[in-house]
């Protein structure tokens, strides 16, 4: 029985964790098309369109929830949705800077300096928790900067990255790193679907700042039913729900190594559908990353 319950749990994480895989291709073929008026999305209706679509799917989840099983569905406190909304902001950080960055670096990039949340989360560990990282963890990080090397063609002579797309894709990992910490964190007695309405509302805060800022032409609404819907299932009500249903089924650790799952298929949907140039050290580099995952996440026996 228990077998059962871990291998539904590695089903759910990995069906989650290739959901968020898929999200940038989405993107960037989001900055491809062009709508009725024949003009491109930008990065702000994109962004606009996913936060507005899942803010509306979770909350509906919400909403059948406490309807249909109020009895075991905890209300979430005041300071709870406080807490939760302002960690949500790092959540619309993360998506606004993740979109800029695909805007100049490759898909297959940009999710590689994405996953510099493994030695981020240690670092920010390591200064809030004031604990010393394990020898294991060291070497893991170690393992991690030299798969990015590789991965991101640092040592090609042929590389040509923009700076911009590398600053923002270091700040999305940023971003990233402050939500998985915070969360893990903040209101765990509350239902998932609560807990992803308040975070996504306080992303929603930054978005709109966001949007203000940057949206110089009028809206373009087609965005809400061509790819905003795609991009807010992949993006805010899909994996959210399946990491959060199944993480507690397989345990971090386990959990962990399979989310690794969305590296993978990020730079595959990026070669087959972006025809994105992917080399074999690269996919060295891909490999180093998942290697010092599993490193951080599976307890060495003899």
């Amino acid at each position: 029985m228990a077998s059962n319950k871990v291998l539904k749990g590695v089903f759910l994480v990995g069906l989650g964790a290739t959901s968020y895989g898929m999200l940038a291709t989405f993107v960037k073929l989001a900055y491809a098309d062009t709508s009725s008026a024949g003009l491109h999305y930008t990065p702000a209706e994109v962004i606009t369109a996913q936060f507005t679509i899942g803010i509306l799917v979770v909350g509906l989840l919400h909403f059948f929830q406490t309807k249909f099983r109020p009895k075991i569905t905890p209300k979430a406190s005041l300071a709870d949705i406080k807490k939760l909304m302002v960690v949500g902001t790092s959540t619309g950080l993360t998506s606004i800077f993740y979109y800029l960055a695909v805007t100049y670096i490759p898909v297959s990039i940009g999710i590689v300096l994405l996953m510099q949340t493994v030695w981020m989360g240690v670092l920010l560990e390591t200064i809030l928790d004031k604990k010393r990282p394990s020898s294991t963890k060291i070497v893991a990080v170690l393992v991690v900067l030299i798969g990015t090397t590789l991965a991101t063609k640092l040592l090609s002579t042929q590389a040509t990255l923009d700076w911009r797309g590398i600053t923002l894709g270091l700040l999305a990992a940023a971003s990233f790193t402050t939500t998985m910490y915070a969360a893990n964190k903040i209101a765990l007695s509350i239902s998932s679907a609560q807990r992803s309405l308040y975070m996504l509302l306080g992303g929603a805060l930054v978005v709109l700042v966001f949007l203000m800022a940057t949206q110089h032409t009028p809206f373009n609404y087609d965005i809400f039913y061509t790819w905003g819907i795609l991009i807010a299932l992949f993006g805010t009500v899909i994996p959210p729900l399946l990491l959060n249903a199944g993480f507690p089924l397989t345990g971090i650790g386990l959990g962990s190594i399979v989310a690794a799952l969305e590296l993978p298929v990020s730079v595959t949907m990026a070669f087959v559908f972006l025809n994105e140039t992917v080399l074999f050290s690269q996919w060295i580099g891909i490999a180093l990353i998942l290697l010092a995952i599993v490193l951080m996440n599976v307890k060495l026996k003899k």
